[in-house]
């Protein structure tokens, strides 16, 4: 399998399918993997895209380290795999917590190999509520989650996916199969990582990395988002990223590379290859 060492020694796994075209980088949620991009980088590697996929570190298949579960050194993660894949002209996706992790490579290490950026139910600007950010949530929400991955994470994760992650307690009707493979997913994440990956996605403040894009930008998020409200979340990025398409999905839930499959490939492709 393929690896990438950082800059601290760890290994970080990622996929690399396609050979031609524009290369896409897709960067996954908390606390999943690649994995949840892997019929996103099917369909684009088909459709003539280099597509990548990485394990963020403490995820999946990467190292499971006791440090550097925060965002910074997630972006130099990142740019350790696009300089090792001597990448360029490429198109950056980030779901939810991988659109922080790409939004935060962009303001600590430049747009000079990217030239799109997508956004998908992401956390960026700032999720956490502050005195300066009153749009944003009560630390509460995340004091609940962060107890519910100290003292039970397996029913934490089985809760999450029966219920706000896909919607499935409002219209959606996501199968057993699809929540089953988030919960192995999440299960497959460090501890350690899970936890503090929490505070990195939501008190990190996005808002300085986003003024400092300077690339096409699509922002796509669902109305009906319970883990990052399109209030909170998408609405705010795309205001504040100069010329930024938004797409709204009318009752769209949180996990939209699985209850919104379809569209959100073709959305995909349509940005990449405009």
């Amino acid at each position: 399998m393929p690896y990438v060492t950082a800059d601290d020694g760890a290994e970080i796994f990622y996929t690399d399918w396609g050979t031609e075209g524009t290369p896409v980088l897709l960067s996954h949620g908390w606390p999943l993997n690649s994995d949840a991009w892997a019929a996103a980088a099917r369909f684009l590697a088909e459709h003539g895209h280099r597509a990548i996929a990485h394990d963020r570190r403490g995820h999946g298949r990467s190292s499971r380290t006791w440090h550097g579960n925060e965002m910074d050194t997630y972006a130099d993660d990142l740019a350790c795999l696009i300089d090792h894949l001597d990448l360029a002209d490429l198109a950056l996706v980030g779901h939810s917590t991988g659109g922080g992790e790409i939004v935060h490579y962009l303001g600590r290490h430049g747009s000079a190999r990217v030239s799109k950026l997508v956004l998908v139910s992401a956390v960026p600007p700032l999720m956490l509520r502050t005195d300066d950010n009153p749009e944003g949530l009560p630390i509460d929400v995340f004091d609940g989650i962060r107890a519910g991955e100290a003292s039970d994470r397996a029913q934490l994760y089985r809760d999450l996916a029966d219920g706000p992650f896909f919607g499935n307690n409002r219209n959606n009707d996501v199968s057993q199969g699809t929540r089953d493979a988030f919960w192995l997913q999440s299960m497959a994440c460090g501890h350690r990582a899970a936890y503090e990956c929490i505070a990195a996605f939501s008190a990190t403040d996005f808002r300085d990395d986003l003024a400092k894009v300077d690339v096409p930008t699509l922002v796509i998020h669902g109305d009906d988002d319970q883990i990052v409200p399109f209030e909170v979340g998408g609405k705010r990025s795309a205001a504040m990223v100069d010329g930024a398409m938004l797409l709204v999905y009318e009752d769209g839930a949180h996990g939209l590379p699985d209850t919104d499959r379809d569209r959100l490939h073709a959305d995909l492709l349509a940005f990449i290859d405009s």
